[in-house]
């Protein structure tokens, strides 16, 4: 179990003063019996005249701020802590079943099935197949295969034969532009893996979070990521519900990963957003600053496997 502290800041300056349009924001940790808030708290300059916060239709917290001022400055800052105790991503299946046992093709309970369906949905075009191709090559040849042990591998496969490549703003690239290139960010990564397992017939769910980087033996650190927010996926299985992978660091499992938000598609989850009004050349620049630390760790094993890193999304949006 982990007690960590997260603190988020995200600053937009202009060359003058500018109106600021309704802002939306994603910084709460989504609770569960994994992570358990602590304190949270928001500051905001210049203050909003309105702020108040909604859930979505995925159950994510979204705070809303509206402004009456301009400015030439805009700044937001999360502090948050909260208990991290993640378990193992199979656990409990001594007691409900064998998930060896589950292999492809799968088919979803009758009662799960209209829930999950849109989850199953392929968001982006595969014109020549290459998403799919590049799913199937994780098939056993003969007889069935263990869906464990395919997403393992194809979680491994991602971290370690795709390169990692900061982009720090724009939407996540295709799939197909992901496997010709054989490079991105952990959101071009979490997509890639999404739409893969999409089309072997598996639900899966984009997250947005935070990752932490606690040092390794030897000095380094144990995952990347750090520094800006992250992303990765998560994949409905019998027996034991969503199972979160990170492709980008080759980890099965939550461990050092923080959820704040899922969503079927990668623009649903954005942790930042909004718009300003004034000179199409007001716009200078924005600075994102994610810090992530321990206060205290007690070792829970989990079955994560690490290896590369995260990013943001466009204007006043960033993601993993």
């Amino acid at each position: 179990m982990a007690i960590l502290s997260i603190r988020h800041s995200t600053t937009y300056r202009y060359r003058k003063p500018v109106r600021f349009g309704e802002h939306r924001m994603m910084f709460r940790p989504l609770e569960s019996f994994d992570q358990r808030l602590i304190t949270a708290d928001l500051e905001i300059s210049p203050a909003p005249t309105q702020l108040h916060y909604a859930h979505d239709v995925f159950g994510n917290c979204v705070g809303v701020a509206r402004f009456a001022e301009p400015a030439s400055e805009l700044r937001f800052e999360s502090r948050v802590e909260l208990e991290h105790s993640p378990a193992p991503p199979f656990h409990g299946l001594g007691e409900r079943g064998d998930l060896s046992e589950v292999t492809l093709p799968l088919v979803y309970a009758p009662d799960e099935l209209p829930d999950l369906a849109r989850s199953m949905e392929r968001q982006y075009s595969d014109s020549d197949g290459a998403v799919e191709l590049w799913a199937r090559r994780f098939l056993r040849s003969r007889g069935s295969t263990c869906i464990k042990v395919l997403l393992g591998e194809m979680t491994q496969a991602i971290a370690s034969d795709l390169r990692y490549g900061r982009r720090l703003s724009g939407p996540p690239q295709s799939p197909e532009q992901t496997l010709g290139s054989c490079t991105g960010s952990c959101r071009d990564f979490a997509v890639l893996m999404m739409e893969a397992v999409r089309s072997l017939g598996l639900a899966a769910q984009f997250v947005s979070g935070y990752i932490h980087c606690p040092p390794k033996h030897g000095g380094g650190l144990s995952t990347v990521g750090g520094g800006h927010t992250h992303a990765w996926l998560r994949v409905f299985l019998p027996v034991c519900g969503w199972v979160e992978f990170d492709p980008t660091n080759g980890i099965i499992g939550n461990q050092d990963l923080v959820r704040v938000a899922i969503a079927r598609d990668p623009g649903q989850a954005v942790p930042l957003w909004g718009s300003f009004s004034g000179d199409a050349d007001a716009f200078l620049d924005m600075v994102v600053e994610v810090d992530v630390a321990s206060n205290q760790y007690v070792h829970a094993p989990v079955n994560s496997l690490p290896i590369p890193q995260p990013d943001l999304l466009q204007g006043v949006a960033l993601v993993g």
